[in-house]
């Protein structure tokens, strides 16, 4: 589905906000904290406290780069869905003057956040959120471990200085192709070619 990207993240988004909102410890610290699609640095513009779920790269799946057209019903194919990888960097965000201890109630955060997506590294069914809701859609979430050179130049395109963070790829995601079915009626009996050798003559 074209909405699959906006789909993906409000998933996430609705995954982590359930863990972080039913946290008796953080709940103790603060008002409920939020989780933002926005950049760290937006977030922390807006007086917001919680996670930044901020999509910083798409990539194709090289995995799936010549798959073949889909077969849909008896004699129809359908052109393949676009196969993405998601990758989003995840931010724990203390705005404002809250009364926590920062370093503490960020990790404490970080903390929930690794729990849950190594608990549900699979997120389907009644997790699923927005367009994705009611769907067999599988969302995989896989921990990333960047290196450090890479993540620091994601902390300079938003030109902030580093901060405790973890990126996830979240992968595979569809985007359907908008060009329509074709006509393709199935193989319902396979033949055998064979092929005849000659053989010349010698001189």
């Amino acid at each position: 589905m074209i909405t699959a990207l906006r789909a993906t993240s409000e998933t996430l988004r609705q995954v982590l906000l359930a863990t972080l909102q039913s946290d008796p410890n953080l709940s103790l610290l603060f008002p409920p904290a939020t989780v933002s699609l926005l950049t760290p640095d937006e977030m922390t513009s807006n007086g917001q406290t919680g996670v930044s779920l901020w999509r910083y790269r798409i990539v194709r799946d090289e995995n799936r780069l010549n798959a073949p057209p889909q077969r849909v019903g008896f004699d129809r194919l359908r052109p393949p869905p676009l196969p993405l990888r998601l990758h989003y960097l995840v931010t724990p965000i203390i705005s404002g003057d809250v009364g926590v201890p920062v370093p503490e109630t960020e990790q404490h955060i970080m903390g929930a956040v690794l729990q849950t997506f190594y608990e549900n590294p699979l997120v389907f069914g009644s997790l699923l959120s927005g367009d994705f809701a009611g769907t067999a859609v599988e969302i995989a979430v896989r921990l990333e471990s960047l290196p450090l050179e890479e993540i620091t130049r994601i902390w300079d395109s938003l030109e902030r200085s580093y901060q405790l963070c973890v990126s996830y790829e979240v992968s595979v995601v569809e985007i359907d192709s908008s060009r329509p079915d074709s006509a393709g009626p199935p193989v319902v009996i396979a033949l055998p070619e064979f092929g005849i050798a000659t053989v010349g003559a010698s001189a």
